[in-house]
């Protein structure tokens, strides 16, 4: 298990004691922690279930439910895929090969660089743009050329260079 630096757990402490007592406090000390620090850490759980008076099952079973929510950390650019029936049918497997090829990244994973996560979804909600991906939240549809995807991941690599 990950070993939380001062700075994380002092963040997770304003983070709870910011929400102890309100109304559904877990999922908002959750949500807030993941945005504070790109994901959610089993010490964030622990201390998140102790304020609650639940278990840290109950915590964990919200964690693991909410596909929003991740135990890992995510590289600085996130990839999301979409595999829903209409990006599936117009080639989103496809899509994710060569982002997994190009990123140096297996699905629903961190590249060792720390660069790109890439998750493979199972709706975006965009199926009209079908095959869809988002790239740190910016919508990419229509993608039938996968060379420009690739070049986007090669410039995205470059910049951080």
């Amino acid at each position: 298990m990950e070993k939380l630096n001062a700075m994380s757990i002092a963040k997770i402490d304003e983070i709870v004691a910011r929400h102890k007592g309100k109304k559904g406090p877990v999922k908002l000390m959750l949500h807030d922690v993941q945005h504070e620090l790109g994901y959610i850490p089993f010490d964030a759980m622990v201390k998140i279930a102790d304020a609650c008076g639940v278990s840290v099952a109950n915590v964990y079973g919200v964690v693991t439910f909410y596909t929003q929510f991740t135990t890992e950390p995510k590289g600085k650019h996130v990839i999301n895929i979409c595999m829903g029936t209409a990006c599936y049918v117009k080639g989103a497997q496809q899509l994710l090969d060569k982002m997994c090829e190009v990123c140096e990244c297996k699905v629903n994973s961190t590249s060792d660089d720390g660069l790109f996560s890439i998750d493979a979804t199972r709706c975006l909600g965009a199926c009209g743009l079908a095959p869809v991906m988002i790239i740190d939240g910016k919508v990419h549809g229509n993608i039938t050329d996968l060379s420009s995807m690739e070049l986007l991941i090669y410039e995205m690599r470059a910049m951080e260079a």
